[in-house]
């Protein structure tokens, strides 16, 4: 292996030596320009030592220098003899954990170097000389932060602006000539002036910065550059720097604003510095003009606060307003509003159209909300109105209300119009303890109340509807530990053949043995279940467990049975509803005509762009597809010509529901004689009395209902319809 030099050298050292040499920096005197900018690095860093070092032949020397006793030290285990091979920043979190610096002198010995950071002091032509650098004698596991490189940077090149200086010093007998050489060649603006607050150079990029040519400048006092309010402020600390006294700005970084000569003010980026020439005070400025900077930043800020479809804001700026008012104990009112049938138009029409449909909701509710009020959009369809310093229940409800009307209004997409609506949730809070999220989950609440109400419409939050928050978390945490524990089972409900009561198959509907409160319809718990993580897991559950079973009873004594098997619309936008099915079918041995997937209305159409397909695939594998609640929705023709459908499943409320007369009966007919010009079989559920089944026996095959039996157990419905005794199909009495 060869050996590594001591000290790596690059391999235009001797160019890089003369570069050195030229600054005249070499055993010479301390320099206070230097001092103040080590004094600068270490009260920055927060570090005990700081230097300037110049990397040499054989050794480093520290023309300036703080916390440190010595002038200099051997290259060989030096930092700054690794610093000047890069161009960028050297950081060492810890020298004792580092091979290259763990056994130098200056780690093992005092001061016991652990952390170095040092920024390369680069000349004009490309050479690196040497290092500003800080030192700690305590490690930093961290290193250095992105902004704390560019800090150490930007230092080192104040460094080089005064060494560039120098060095013209050291050539020319005309300082002022030197200064405005290195002041001509900068992309910063260099100014200087004396200590009458007159302009003594002005460069090429400051003509172009504040508009005045340096004719012009020249001569003038520093005020035609800084705004007319901090007059009194600059020509205060340039008395205290004639005066010998600490000054804010001399020896910092700063941002302050600037004035152009049209009059317009702009933000810039400062180091200002203060010297002695010939007997009279100096001071350079090198400004930078950081507009563009900061509107990069202002973007970026307005990116993360503001919706970038509806330029509404977003939840990051909602909660930090809400934070902010309720410490100010400040009274606010707050609306959540969600669209009312807003799926069915994204679905239908595509996102685009959605999207258009929310910006243009967006701009309505920014028009109506009031002076001082906040529009947010939170996501999807919803968003929330805060009105800091209102808590009257009844403004707030009336402006729901407006707000309502305002969305209601047809919307104009090309040649179509499009109607949504919305539910609001209002809730106040009075200017005492209160917190952002607690009035945010009481307008969700509310909100929660509205939509079961019937939609379109604004309810108020009030104390009884705390138990609702309580319920809808107790059920959602519940299903979760049902689904580990098995507490899930289906049960069964029979489908006749009324011509002569022959049982054809049954419909599979989950029920939950809750440990507490007994056996639970869907009704308690299927909507949270259908909208949670474990809706498909558990719909692939009642598919296999439905089939398995509905195998085992056509090898029992029912072999034409037909298993009917209710459909999520989560299983839709899975995406492999058709793959999920087939893959069943193949395990339990249940053939494709075994089976029977109900769906609704409203599923197809908030799933419509992906539905087509997949019901196409289904029926493909001989599985029956059928529509349930069958005439309770509005885009019923269009399915039937769409869609691969094979039975209608007549909702119950036109069989057995209130009042159900000669009216329901005209509707079943029509429902019928649909059904046969499309070819497909019909299904009346509800049938509870033996007329109501004698009246469906002219309209469809097959009844479902109490009639026939209620749902019930595996072992029931074995017992009753399939049992070993019994081999061949049971007619129901």
């Amino acid at each position: 292996m060869t050996e590594l030099s001591p000290h790596p050298v690059a391999a235009d050292e001797a160019d890089r030596i003369f570069a050195l040499k030229s600054y005249r920096v070499l055993d010479t005197p301390p320099e206070e320009g230097l001092d103040t900018i080590v004094r600068l690095a270490r009260r920055s860093f927060g570090v005990p030592i700081a230097l300037v070092s110049f990397v040499a032949e054989d050794r480093q020397f520290f023309k300036a220098r703080i916390g440190l006793d010595v002038c200099g030290s051997a290259r060989e285990g030096s930092f700054c003899t690794h610093t000047i091979l890069g161009r960028d920043v050297m950081v060492v979190p810890d020298a004792t954990l580092d091979e290259r610096f763990r056994q130098s002198s200056l780690v093992t010995e005092e001061p016991r170097i652990r952390f170095y950071a040092g920024a390369p002091l680069v000349t004009g032509n490309g050479f690196v000389i040497g290092a500003l650098c800080i030192k700690d004698v305590v490690p930093r596991p961290h290193g250095l932060s992105a902004d704390e490189r560019l800090s150490l940077l930007d230092l080192a090149a104040l460094v080089m602006d005064k060494l560039e200086i120098r060095r013209l010093s050291a050539a020319e007998a005309d300082g002022r000539r030197r200064f405005d050489a290195v002041a001509g060649s900068s992309a910063d603006a260099i100014v200087c002036a004396n200590g009458a607050n007159r302009i003594l150079s002005w460069n090429g990029t400051a003509e172009r910065m504040f508009g005045y040519t340096a004719e012009e400048a020249v001569g003038q006092l520093l005020n035609i550059i800084i705004p007319e309010q901090f007059w009194p402020r600059h020509e205060e600390g340039l008395r205290r720097a004639v005066a010998g006294l600490p000054t804010k700005l001399v020896g910092t970084l700063v941002t302050v604003p600037a004035l152009r000569r049209d009059g317009t003010e702009f933000p810039i980026e400062l180091s200002l510095s203060h010297w002695m020439e010939g007997g009279e005070h100096r001071f350079g400025a090198i400004a930078r003009d950081i507009t563009g900077r900061l509107d990069y930043e202002a973007r970026l800020k307005y990116a993360a606060e503001y919706d970038a479809l509806t330029d509404l804001a977003n939840r990051t700026l909602l909660t930090s307003r809400l934070v902010a008012v309720a410490e100010g104990a400040r009274a606010a009112s707050l609306i959540f509003l969600d669209l009312d049938g807003f799926k069915d138009v994204n679905d239908s029409l595509g996102h685009a159209a959605g999207d258009e449909v929310l910006k243009a909701i967006a701009g309505r509710l920014h028009d109506a909300v009031p002076e001082g009020g906040l529009a947010c959009r939170l996501g999807g369809d919803e968003f929330v109105i805060v009105v800091d310093g209102s808590a009257d229940p009844m403004v707030a409800s009336a402006l729901a209300d407006r707000l309502i009307s305002e969305i209601e209004r047809p919307l104009e997409l090309g040649e179509r119009s499009v109607y949504v609506g919305a539910s609001a949730g209002v809730a106040v809070s009075p200017a005492e303890t209160w917190t952002a999220s607690s009035l945010l989950e009481e307008a969700d609440l509310a909100l929660y109340r509205a939509k079961s109400d019937g939609k379109g419409r604004a309810r108020l939050y009030t104390q009884e509807l705390r138990p609702t928050a309580q319920t809808r978390t107790s059920v959602s945490s519940g299903i979760r530990q049902a689904w580990e524990r098995g507490e899930f089972e289906l049960h069964y409900q029979p489908q006749v053949r009324l011509a002569d009561g022959f049982v054809a198959g049954a419909e599979a509907l989950i029920r939950w043995n809750h440990p507490e409160r007994g056996t639970l319809a869907p009704a308690a718990f299927l909507s949270t279940l259908e909208n949670s993580l474990l809706a498909v897991p558990v719909s692939e559950w009642i598919l296999r467990t439905a089939c398995e079973q509905a195998a085992s009873w056509r090898a029992s004594g029912l072999p034409g049975f037909r298993i009917g098997v209710n459909l999520f619309a989560a299983q839709f936008r899975a995406g492999d509803l058709a793959a999920v099915v087939e893959r069943v079918l193949g395990e339990t041995g249940l053939p494709g005509s075994g089976l029977e997937l109900e769906i609704t209305e409203n599923t197809i159409l908030r799933n419509e762009s992906r539905i087509d397909a997949t019901l196409r695939e289904l029926r493909e594998l001989g599985v029956g597809i059928a529509f349930d609640d069958y005439g309770t929705g509005y885009a019923s023709l269009t399915m039937l010509k769409d869609f691969p459908v094979t039975r209608l499943k007549i909702d119950r409320s036109f069989v057995s529901g209130p009042g159900c007369g000669d009216g329901d009966r005209m509707i079943v007919e029509a429902i019928s004689r649909l059904a046969h010009g499309f070819g497909l079989e019909v299904i009346a559920e509800g049938i509870e009395t033996a007329e109501q089944a004698r009246n469906m026996r002219s309209y469809c095959l097959e009844g479902q209902g109490y009639l026939f039996g209620r749902p019930m157990t595996t072992s029931d419905f074995t017992c009753k319809y399939a049992s070993e005794v019994n081999r061949v199909p049971r007619r129901v009495a």
